[in-house]
């Protein structure tokens, strides 16, 4: 059978309704915030026109009022949201609420499908995900937050939580903490909902990092929070998932997380490279246009280079995802080339536009500090390569080749 990289209509004719949403509405709606207009009132209406539009939800079912997209048209639908935060919240596609959306979608009690989840996918609460601590970092087992029953059909959480993005927005937020010290190291650990706001989830502060926040940013919720667990009393219907089982749960909502970041990277560097290239081409200096500079070209090409490798690797994993197909390996490999990917495309924007690069008339330089980030969140890089590694050591024992580790399925 030929090889095939022909997209479905109905994948191609939802992605050209979306990126006709992302570059016609959603990027020119930045202009309001700039000029002063409340974040509520743009993101209220932008929410009700992609409502109106059936842009909504996209990776959620149709029977629950998503669009119901497979992992392929959904690739393309984040690759091209990832090019503006208001996009995904006008289809209410951000994160860390998505990924947490689908941990309820698969793990949730009817109960807490209609008390937590039906409001999310309404689009009338948020959601956090509080599971990084300082004395676990990578290491999500190493976490010391612990759960205890009380006798009276509670649990009671103490501890600290470290990394909560977007807990000064949440409405909800998903508590992971350990209930078996004595259970195997995957199975000490429960996952709890927990409705905000709550006196014994208490947000100290957003913690100061490399990029410095918008008022703006704040509000929509891109920053992270620690969050101090005092005797935060959790009724037992409030378990997620049963006990035990919240690492698993963690990583099943991870592994999407992972694959957003990495749609999005391709979204926010195919962007980047679309500024410089416009700038390239109405420049000149020293008597003679940008657009002839070989050296320019040189670095026109890697980047469109970076992002076509970028592309084929998302479109592999969304093949072997529509086909029920263990997609670790290729994920972990895609995680880490992509955090890179987008930090050398948005590094080589900044170099063409020069001064006007590094300032803050482009989004250029807010985003170099962010994508940083990328190397970190979900696992960082040495995590994910000692993984990867693992499983091409693991492959040579069992085939005498390293291929089934290295995308040999390919060919």
């Amino acid at each position: 059978m030929a090889v095939d990289f022909t997209i479905p209509e109905d994948a191609k004719e939802v992605r050209a309704r979306v990126r006709a949403w992302v570059q016609d509405v959603c990027i020119p709606a930045e202009g309001r915030l700039e000029a002063g207009e409340p974040l509520d009132d743009v993101v209220s209406d932008l929410r009700s026109q992609a409502r109106a539009k059936g842009l909504w939800l996209p990776f959620v079912p149709e029977e629950h009022g998503g669009m119901g997209l497979g992992p392929l048209a959904n690739a393309l639908v984040q690759m091209e949201l990832g090019s503006c935060h208001l996009a995904s919240l006008s289809m209410n596609s951000q994160a860390p609420d998505d990924a947490t959306i689908l941990t309820l979608l698969a793990y949730g009690t009817d109960f807490q499908k209609e008390k937590f989840l039906k409001p999310l996918l309404n689009g009338e609460k948020r959601i956090c995900y509080s599971m990084t601590e300082k004395a676990a970092g990578a290491d999500a087992t190493g976490m010391q937050t612990r759960a205890e029953k009380d006798g009276k059909g509670n649990y009671v959480l103490n501890g600290e939580k470290w990394y909560s993005s977007g807990a000064n927005v949440a409405d909800i937020a998903v508590v992971m903490a350990k209930t078996n010290p004595e259970a195997p190291r995957h199975n000490q650990f429960s996952t709890f909902l927990v409705e905000l706001p709550n006196p014994g989830y208490q947000i100290v502060r957003h913690i100061p990092i490399m990029k410095e926040h918008t008022d703006i940013e704040v509000e929509m919720g891109a920053t992270h929070c620690e969050v101090i667990i005092d005797n935060l009393l959790v009724p037992e219907e409030n378990l997620l998932g049963g006990e035990g089982q919240g690492f698993a749960m963690g990583q099943h909502r991870l592994a999407y997380g992972r694959l957003r970041h990495g749609m999005h990277n391709i979204a926010m560097a195919q962007r980047a490279l679309d500024i410089a290239t416009a700038r390239v081409i109405e420049r000149t200096t020293f008597g003679k246009g940008l657009e002839e500079r070989q050296g320019v070209q040189f670095m026109l090409a890697e980047c469109a280079s970076q992002l076509y490798i970028s592309r084929l690797m998302l479109l592999h994993i969304a093949y072997k995802a529509e086909n029920g197909l263990d997609i670790r390996q290729e994920n972990g490999i895609a995680k880490v080339f992509l955090a890179h990917m987008v930090h050398k495309v948005v590094d080589t924007a900044i170099q063409l536009l020069g001064s006007l690069g590094y300032s803050h008339d482009t989004p250029l330089a807010g985003w170099y500090t962010d994508v940083r980030s990328q190397r970190l969140v979900d696992g960082p890089d040495e995590v994910h390569r000692w993984m990867t590694g693992k499983s091409v050591i693991r492959a040579f024992k069992r085939d005498g080749t390293t291929a089934a580790a290295a995308g040999g399925d390919l060919l």
